[in-house]
């Protein structure tokens, strides 16, 4: 007989777990999507029983699936929900898994904890013989704070797990229209010819929060948006949108090209970095029609120099992309909260049609609070002028909500990549030289920054950023698209 599968969660009663992973996994068997016979075991340092335990999970479900909450559904994975009280500092603490592993089938770990415990996690569940060939350990991000900080926790993984069983996780890599990237360019046979620098004038990446750090300041003070956003998120949909195409959907296939991409970005000279990079920090303003302090007044906030906004023009040095910028920004407490990619496409080389103002081609990716894609074209009005034909432009939309129904749950990112993570599928997670050559690029730009010794330019909450921002596209005759 079959041993049953085995999730093991560390950092079990967090707030990852509790906002996001529990809801995932609860709609993956609301869908009967998991395993019949998959065991979930939350590890914390608390004396829980198991009825306890998965009276927290019950209240977290509640809490964050809302209307979508369905008691038969629960009662139908709650028996296979149970607790462990497990320190990941405390080696002896161990033995209390031991028994649930030695019973079990596949063993997916779940490191939900901070990175700083990774390695002592390793370590103890190698020291208890809680580690076999194939065991699988899903970990989360932040993956250091520069580049040694990252080889040293991946030589740790890699001490006690083989590398294609290490699943770093990005969970903007979960979302529906991020995997859409992938079907948009190699599944449809007319934008690929024209996805290079013959017809693709820039490409703008963007990631907008309107929050602040709030409670976060400790965390988010030790990285800013440059560590915290763009060496993750936003390079993974810059790796997606400019991959050359992968020979299959197979793990390595893919992730060949990503790290292709990574370490094709131009390096920034000194000379570049007040041209090429903008930081700022956001003050006092109003933010969603409220006033909002300024982030060194945020609770636990003190003076601080770590940027809220980055704004960056990259460079691709290959044959696809030479001569394209790639406008990429992300910051909190901007104007709006939105991610999505704009590929801005060249003019028309010839207007025959007189009188009109032709707008170039534009494809509008957009990730959140909605997932669409709009492709801006130029179409003839109805209508009987007498000075020739008359032109508007028009957006053809292709909303991925519609497709599944107005009243269809949006999936959360997590489900996605925890339902592959199970299935022993890694496409979707980051491989060790693609973290690494990610940082490596990273540093660079913190290092100048650091050298140069300017402090980041402030702005409004509430606003698009610091000026800077906006004359970094227009030094190329280019515009932020809002």
């Amino acid at each position: 007989m079959a041993k049953p599968p085995l999730i093991v969660i560390f950092g079990a009663t967090g707030d990852l777990a509790q906002r996001l992973l529990y809801p995932s996994l609860y709609f993956l068997e609301a869908d009967r999507l998991l395993p019949k016979d998959l065991v979930i075991v939350g590890c914390s340092r608390g004396n829980l029983s198991d009825e306890t335990f998965a009276g927290k999970i019950e209240a977290a479900l509640k809490a964050n699936t809302g209307t979508w909450f369905d008691e038969a559904r629960w009662r139908a994975i709650k028996p296979r929900i149970v607790h462990a009280q497990v320190d990941a500092t405390d080696a002896a603490s161990f033995a209390a898994l031991e028994a649930r592993v030695r019973a079990a089938g596949d063993v997916l770990y779940y490191f939900a904890t901070s990175p700083r415990f990774y390695g002592q996690l390793c370590s103890n569940l190698g020291q208890a013989g809680l580690i076999r060939p194939g065991t699988r350990v899903i970990v989360e991000k932040p993956l250091g704070n520069d580049l040694k900080s990252c080889q040293a926790i991946n030589d740790c993984l890699a001490a006690s797990f083989g590398e294609e069983n290490v699943l770093r996780i990005d969970h903007y890599l979960g979302k529906e229209a991020v995997q859409n990237l992938l079907a948009l360019r190699f599944a449809n046979t007319f934008f690929e010819p024209l996805w290079n620098k013959v017809s693709i004038e820039h490409v703008q990446i963007t990631v907008a929060e309107t929050s602040g750090v709030g409670d976060r300041f400790g965390y988010y003070d030790e990285y800013g948006a440059l560590r915290d956003m763009v060496q993750n998120h936003v390079l993974q949909l810059l790796c997606l949108l400019a991959m050359e195409p992968p020979a299959s959907l197979d793990p390595d296939s893919v992730r060949n090209e990503k790290v292709k991409v990574l370490r094709s970005l131009r390096r920034f000279e000194s000379r570049d970095i007040e041209r090429k990079t903008v930081r700022g920090q956001y003050r006092a303003g109003v933010s969603e029609g409220k006033s909002v302090p300024a982030y060194v007044d945020e609770p636990e906030g003190r003076p601080s120099d770590t940027e809220t906004f980055v704004a960056l023009q990259v460079n691709i040095d290959n044959w696809r992309w030479a001569g394209v910028p790639f406008y990429l920004r992300t910051g909190k407490r901007l104007a709006l909260r939105r991610s999505e990619v704009v590929v801005q496409f060249r003019p028309v080389p010839h207007s025959i049609f007189s009188g009109n103002d032709l707008l170039a081609n534009r494809l509008t990716i957009q990730l959140q609070p909605e997932e669409d894609i709009a492709l801006l074209l130029m179409n003839k009005t109805p209508s009987l002028a007498r000075n020739g034909m008359e032109l508007k432009p028009l957006a053809l939309n292709l909303s991925l909500a519609s497709l599944a129904g107005k009243t269809a749950r949006r999936r959360i990112a997590y489900e996605r990549l925890l339902l592959d993570a199970l299935a022993g599928k890694s496409t979707l997670f980051v491989r060790r030289d693609e973290a690494e050559a990610a940082w490596e690029w990273i540093d660079q730009i913190a290092a100048a920054w650091t050298a140069q010794g300017t402090p980041p330019a402030p702005y409004a909450a509430g606003s698009w950023g610091p000026s800077g921002a906006f004359a970094l596209t227009e030094r190329n005759g280019h515009s932020w698209y809002e």
